[in-house]
């Protein structure tokens, strides 16, 4: 049993001394000490041995396991100390090195011309008023003087949630929300997203960002429109700009006008920005029509207003000379950070 036990552990020691990965000292381990191992099969055939020899040859497997443990700790150690040290090399940091600069983000054209319409308002008191973007039917059409069988209406060929619920067409409907409020009078503009369904190219998006004003008060005229329109005019593309109105349609003004601002890239005289007339079309308004006004149970014998929109996208990329809408949403940081 003597020489038995010598040769397990000579095998043992050697086969650890061999080993160059700690999984393999595992599977050693695993064949001498186990359930299942050399020196607990072992064990086993004590009960072939005399009493007064059972407790010596017990001392002597316990030595042998103890030793071969002790060599199985110590080249244990030696491999994960040599592969620290391996890993160590490689992942060499250098602590004298600059350390590398945050990268910064930039604020988005769109946010850029919305601060700037929001700060010229704001300076003519008016309050930025927000909405839902899923709207009931009724708020985005009817209640804005578009009936069912309205031509308007099919223009704007809507996303739809249910029967009544689409994604707004437009942020006047957050002008209706505020009528409701019965809180006059009211000098507010409403920024935000808005779908149609209009197909992707140069000037076009299924998703982009209108700014609608309204302005409710005793002896409101057009004039006043006229002017504030100037001035937010002025404010956002110069004092030489100039302003022209001409007459159109809308469903929910009543007289309704486009305001186009003179060409700031040429001055007026004509040039490809501006496609030689020397005006650009920028935005619509008018005076609210009277049956909006009642409907929300505002007496138009005694209260009139103006309301205005624009497209912020037009804004900016009229503002920055962009040519095209796509630019503004393909997230590409060579054309985000020119601004």
């Amino acid at each position: 049993m003597k020489e038995k036990l010598e040769q397990i552990k000579q095998e043992a020691l050697k086969r650890i001394q061999e080993s160059t990965d700690p999984e393999r000292l595992n599977e050693i381990k695993v064949a001498y000490l186990g359930k299942k191992g050399e020196l607990t099969s072992l064990l086993k055939s004590m009960k072939d041995l005399a009493a007064e020899e059972k407790p010596k040859f017990g001392q002597m497997v316990n030595d042998t396991r103890s030793a071969i443990e002790d060599v199985l700790d110590e080249a244990k150690n030696r491999l994960e100390s040599a592969a620290l040290n391996e890993k160590l090399k490689k992942e060499v940091i250098d602590v004298t090195l600059p350390a590398k600069k945050p990268r910064m983000g930039h604020r988005h054209p769109n946010t850029i011309a919305l601060e700037e319409v929001e700060r010229i308002f704001i300076g003519l008191g008016y309050e930025v008023v927000s909405g839902p973007e899923v709207e009931k039917d009724y708020y985005n059409f009817e209640a804005l003087n578009i009936p069912a069988d309205h031509p308007a209406k099919d223009e704007q060929d809507t996303f739809y949630i249910s029967g009544d619920f689409l994604l707004r067409t437009q942020t006047s409907s957050v002008q209706i929300h505020e009528m409701e409020k019965g809180r006059l009078p009211i000098r507010m503009i409403a920024p935000g997203r808005v779908f149609r369904s209009d197909e992707v190219d140069a000037t076009h998006s299924p998703c982009f960002h209108q700014i609608e004003g309204l302005v409710i008060d005793k002896h409101v005229t057009f004039s006043d429109l006229k002017g504030t329109l100037d001035r937010f005019a002025k404010e956002l593309f110069g004092e030489e700009t100039k302003t022209k109105f001409r007459p159109h349609h809308f469903p929910f003004t009543e007289p309704s006008a486009e305001m186009d601002v003179s060409c700031f890239k040429c001055g007026g005289k004509g040039c490809r920005f501006c496609k030689g007339s020397g005006w650009i079309e920028i935005l619509g308004c008018g005076m609210v029509h009277p049956h909006v006004l009642e409907m929300r149970g505002i007496d138009p014998e005694e209260y009139v207003g103006f309301a205005f929109g624009v497209g912020l996208e037009r804004i900016a990329l009229l503002k920055y000379e962009i040519d095209d809408m796509r630019l503004l949403y393909e997230n590409d940081d060579r054309f985000l950070n020119q601004f």
